[in-house]
């Protein structure tokens, strides 16, 4: 069977330091407040692999140092003590978190009603059209590894609920537009 042969200096591309890993670009929307970022985002998303340049349309590919694995993204969530995002699904792809740091609250259907806790290296995978959230529940900041694999999974992958949407008007009005305008949607558990 045949072998490929790959210089240092292209291995190299395809290595993520975390200490210089920065958050997406896409976070630091200082138009949009922390509470309101909180209900769609992990406090700090940390990029490690995007999809190959240029592919899809999604603020995952920024900043990531390892680009083309294969189709998968993954990323590094960050969220402090009682954070996370709200519900939300991914209509084509797979959602997998492993815990590295802390204990997670996962929660899942459009209502939440179903949930269980991840400890430290716990891993769960939730499938497409699923709606799901995580919320760090131990006393320091937590860290959960996310990866999205199958499909296509561009920002028309991903949607809100509609409480999602609900919460960001109680802190400002029309802030949920403010998401809408860069691609987000809360239309999950909506029929057509």
């Amino acid at each position: 069977m045949k072998t490929n042969t790959i210089s240092k200096e292209e291995m190299l591309k395809r290595v993520s330091v975390f200490k210089e890993l920065k958050p997406l670009p896409i976070q630091l929307d200082k138009n949009i407040s922390q509470k309101g970022k909180d209900i769609v985002y992990a406090r700090e998303l940390l990029s490690i692999i995007g999809l190959e340049e240029n592919s899809y349309n999604t603020p995952i590919n920024k900043n990531a140092p390892i680009t083309g694995a294969a189709g998968i993204t993954m990323t590094i969530a960050k969220c402090p003590p009682n954070q996370g995002p709200g519900l939300h699904n991914h209509q084509a792809t797979y959602e997998t978190f492993t815990v590295l740091k802390g204990k997670f609250l996962i929660s899942w259907n459009e209502d939440g009603s179903e949930e269980l806790i991840l400890n430290e290296l716990d891993t769960i995978s939730i499938p497409p059209g699923v709606c799901r959230s995580f919320k760090n529940i131990s006393k320091k900041e937590g860290m959960l590894q996310v990866i999205i694999s199958g499909g296509v999974h561009d920002m028309n992958d991903i949607a809100f609920t509609k409480k999602a949407k609900d919460e960001m008007e109680k802190i400002e009005p029309n802030l949920s537009k403010k998401f809408e305008e860069v691609g987000f949607k809360f239309t999950a558990g909506l029929t057509d």
